[in-house]
């Protein structure tokens, strides 16, 4: 699962290729969404919930609240299924996986605040760099050249000319990719702790009131 884009994107590996996908757009709702697009996907696999023997969720990079949904349901998951693995691989990575390109290019979603999250990859299992949040104009010339993948590519064309799809995250690709680094001896995986790389929008007031009573 991943809910670190507006995509909120579930799906369900028998560990040779994806069983079931669900993925709705809609940025603001993925606590709402979450739950019943795992109903959804276990029941068009025909599949229980107590047969999941592990969990894969995009760690991000992705703004605060979205992106701890799907972490804290991928927890809550694993407990009440006594303890299965929670696997966390980069959002990023996921959307590079689907993308197919064998050369060198780059991903990028919309950080809002008219910022970009985003890496360079080698190929697309490999990525070179590690996930940063900068301003397209900021990245154009690092990037020139390359194809640039995701949400934030189209967003920006002026910066970033080749932009290409997959638009939005897919659980089914991160499944896969997933799948394939556990059939490789498992390594590649991050802790399932949030990627936000910048501080959350909301803020806590510097100055509270002083009541003096009368």
């Amino acid at each position: 699962m991943d809910t670190a884009t507006p995509a909120v994107t579930v799906a369900l590996h028998d560990g040779t290729a994806v069983v079931a996908e669900s993925t709705r757009v809609d940025a603001r709702r993925h606590g709402e969404l979450l739950l019943p697009a795992v109903d959804r996907v276990l029941k068009e696999a025909g599949t229980a919930l107590d047969a999941v023997t592990g969990i894969v969720v995009g760690v991000g990079p992705g703004p605060y609240t979205g992106l701890r949904v799907g972490l804290v349901t991928a927890a809550a998951f694993s407990s009440a299924l006594g303890g299965v693995p929670v696997h966390g691989l980069c959002t990023l990575d996921g959307l590079a996986y689907a993308s197919g390109i064998e050369g060198p290019f780059a991903v990028a979603t919309d950080a809002r605040r008219k910022e970009v999250y985003w890496a360079r990859y080698d190929d697309a299992r490999t990525r070179a760099t590690d996930a940063s949040v900068d301003r397209p104009a900021d990245i154009a010339e690092r990037l020139a050249g390359l194809p640039v993948v995701g949400a934030g590519a189209l967003l920006y064309p002026d910066a970033f000319p080749d932009a290409r799809g997959p638009e939005h995250q897919s659980a089914g690709a991160l499944a896969a990719l997933a799948a394939e680094r556990l059939a490789a001896g498992g390594e590649g995986f991050l802790d399932p702790l949030p990627m936000y790389l910048r501080r959350p929008d909301a803020q806590v007031p510097k100055n509270y009131k002083v009541v003096t009573p009368q």
